[in-house]
């Protein structure tokens, strides 16, 4: 398992990563928002999020890097009340965590996760599909063949289906994994691009914000 940890306590997350590793697990440690941000592109069976970061607060982290990644996410953190653990489900966290913790327990709930998703990653709209697994685009069970950048666009398109994504988060995010600056042209060529190639008429414009995949 592929499990990206942010974490700002040096022992916690030490302890934790060799645990995990003994236990068959590869680590990606981060100990900042800023961090967690640039390796969040990463393929990534699970995501462990502390809430309390020293440079950012980690439910916006989530709302960030679940536009670019859908693996599973659990909070882990000394946040115990019961607003905390309400707001951590509402935004969509699939398992909250309380410090002190087991890393026995842990282990088990993230086994129990992979589990669940491993029959997940597929998703349906209309006659397209998109693998998260295999990274892989179909139409009408035929493949498309897409771009990693193209690929990854639309890929965040899909994962916020009827909901606008702005040009500036997009481009933030390609520009991290392209490694190359993107302007705003260059958005554009890529989105009738992905419209050529997948036939479609899903994915719609919105006037001076960004993009939204409509069912």
């Amino acid at each position: 398992m592929n499990i990206l940890l942010v974490e700002d306590n040096k022992s916690i997350s030490k302890g934790l990563a060799y645990y995990l590793r003994n236990n068959g697990c590869d680590i990606v440690v981060c100990s900042t928002y800023n961090e967690a941000l640039e390796s969040s592109g990463g393929d990534y069976d699970v995501i462990i999020i502390d809430i309390t970061l020293p440079d950012g607060n980690g439910f916006e982290l989530y709302e960030e890097i679940k536009n670019i990644n859908n693996a599973p996410v659990i909070f882990l953190t000394a946040l115990d009340d019961e607003d905390s653990i309400v707001k951590g489900f509402e935004i969509g966290a699939e398992d909250y965590i309380t410090k002190p913790f087991s890393s026995r327990e842990l282990l088990a709930r993230i086994r129990r996760l992979t589990r669940k998703n491993s029959i997940s990653h597929i998703v349906t709209i209309d006659d397209i599909t998109v693998d998260f697994d295999s990274k892989t685009v179909t139409k009408n069970g035929i493949r498309v063949e897409l771009t990693s950048l193209e690929y990854r666009i639309f890929s965040m398109l899909v994962l916020n289906c009827g909901k606008t994504v702005s040009r500036e988060s997009i481009l933030e995010k390609i520009w991290d994994i392209s490694g190359n600056y993107v302007n705003d042209n260059t958005l554009s060529v890529y989105i009738k691009r992905i419209r050529k190639k997948l036939d479609t008429d899903h994915v719609k414009t919105v006037k001076n914000v960004g993009y939204r995949l409509e069912e």
